[in-house]
């Protein structure tokens, strides 16, 4: 008692067991790191022999859900502006979100001539001719053949294509033709006086219901006025990656009829407003 209390004397009022007590810590710190071994070790083991079909799994859920992210922050962008320049029209109608799901492409047409591919979704999966496919950055086209399993999908980009868009800024109507060049689309019959810039955002206009309305569609790259002519020469790239997107969206409009009594979906591949 008498060694303990002064100890304690030497310690509190003259600091003298300082290096004494680092030399202490020191010394037990390899029992400190023992005593946390075991969990270490089973954590390390754990991960050590993870099932590798478990992490492709888990990889293509969290793709999944960062292409459904994705698509959700470019519509609400269109439909912010929209919104600033329509904000009566928009409360006088009720604004319904759309129900996709995630499908991945499996083929490419071998037609040099034909801009389209193939997805891993078919008629089991609801699909029909006429769906619109979108990827991270915007439309890639629409759905043209189904069979049970696969669905042959039209790019944006063939010849034979075209979607009615918008302006986003100021929401001039004009109808955007594909050229058989996947980096260049063409904006047909808009006025030489029309109010349309290089960099103005288009997006999908809604009319005609084939696709749904305000979604991303391309870029204004090029405005040529020729002499004489009412219509100006305007090109545009499309915001989707038509040559190097593996995963779609395939859109299911929903109908007003059926804004009461939609079901959830599964969130590794599909979503739900």
């Amino acid at each position: 008692m008498v060694l303990s209390i002064i100890l304690i004397v030497l310690d509190a009022r003259f600091h003298k067991l300082d290096v004494l007590r680092s030399w202490l810590g020191t010394g037990l710190s390899p029992v400190v790191w023992l005593s946390s071994a075991p969990e270490d070790l089973k954590v390390w083991a754990t991960g050590l022999f993870a099932n590798k079909d478990d992490l492709r799994d888990k990889n293509e859920e969290l793709r999944a859900r960062l292409m459904i992210l994705e698509r959700r922050a470019l519509k609400y962008a269109a439909l912010a502006a929209e919104n600033s320049r329509l904000r009566e029209l928009l409360n006088a109608s009720a604004t319904l979100d759309d129900r996709v799901i995630v499908a991945e492409i499996v083929g490419v047409s071998p037609d040099p001539f034909a801009h389209e591919v193939i997805i891993n979704k078919g008629t089991r999966d609801g699909l029909k001719e006429g769906q619109a496919i979108l990827d991270a950055y915007g439309l890639m086209g629409q759905v043209e053949h189904t069979s049970s399993f696969t669905s042959r999908v039209l790019l944006i980009s063939d010849s034979s294509h075209a979607v009615p868009v918008e302006v986003n800024r100021n929401g001039l109507r004009a109808i955007l033709l594909g050229t058989g060049d996947t980096d260049r689309l063409e904006l047909v019959h808009v006025p030489d006086t029309a109010d349309i810039r290089e960099g103005d955002m288009l997006v999908s206009s809604g009319l005609g219901g084939r696709f749904p309305k305000g979604y991303p569609v391309a870029e204004v790259t090029t405005i040529r006025k020729e002499p004489g002519e009412p219509f100006m020469r305007i090109e545009a790239s499309p915001r989707a990656h038509l040559t190097r997107s593996k995963m779609v969206l395939v859109v299911f409009q929903q109908q007003p009829s059926d804004a009461g009594n939609e079901s959830a979906t599964s969130p590794d591949n599909q979503e739900s407003p």
